[in-house]
This record gives C-alpha cells, structure tokens and sequence, in this order.
C-alpha cells in the first residue's frame, strides 16, 4: 500500500489513519477483568425517526460525547438506578 494519498478523501483517511496508530487498540468498552465488573452490558434498541435520530447523533457529536451516554443519563435521571440488595 502506498503512502501517498489517492483519490478526494485520501488525505482525510491518511490523518485518520495515523492518529488510529497513536491512540490505544483497545475499545472504551472493553472489560479489565476487574472484580467491580459485575455485569454485561446488553442491547437496547428504539424506534425513531430517522430526522430526529440524526439531529441527535449530530448533537451528540457536537457535545463531545454519544447517544448511549445521553440516553444512560436520562434514564437514570428519570428512573433512577436499582437498589444493591
């Protein structure tokens, strides 16, 4: 593979390319295998319409964070979080 970008977006995808090789490999999600890891994460899906899906997604971006943080918050705000027993 050459180095030399190619194409309208080659220089875009070679920045992005070697900021990818100077941050970790490893996803924010992924487990440590800590003992305070007590459970796994599962989906949860809605359905939206797709204008106000992208005004989120966008607002979101713009806010420096992402959609499943915002909708953890609001459901812990709303519901609050379950009782240790």
């Amino acid at each position: 593979m050459s180095d030399t970008p190619r194409g309208k977006y080659g220089a875009v995808i070679q920045k992005a390319r070697s900021e990818e090789l100077q941050t970790s490999n490893e996803p924010e999600n992924q487990k440590t295998g800590l003992p305070d890891e007590k459970e796994e994460d599962v989906n949860l899906s809605i359905k939206v319409s797709k204008r106000l899906r992208r005004h989120w997604v966008a607002e979101a971006k713009r806010r420096d964070t992402t959609l499943t943080a915002a909708i953890i918050s609001a459901l812990k705000e709303k519901f609050g979080e379950p009782v240790e027993e």
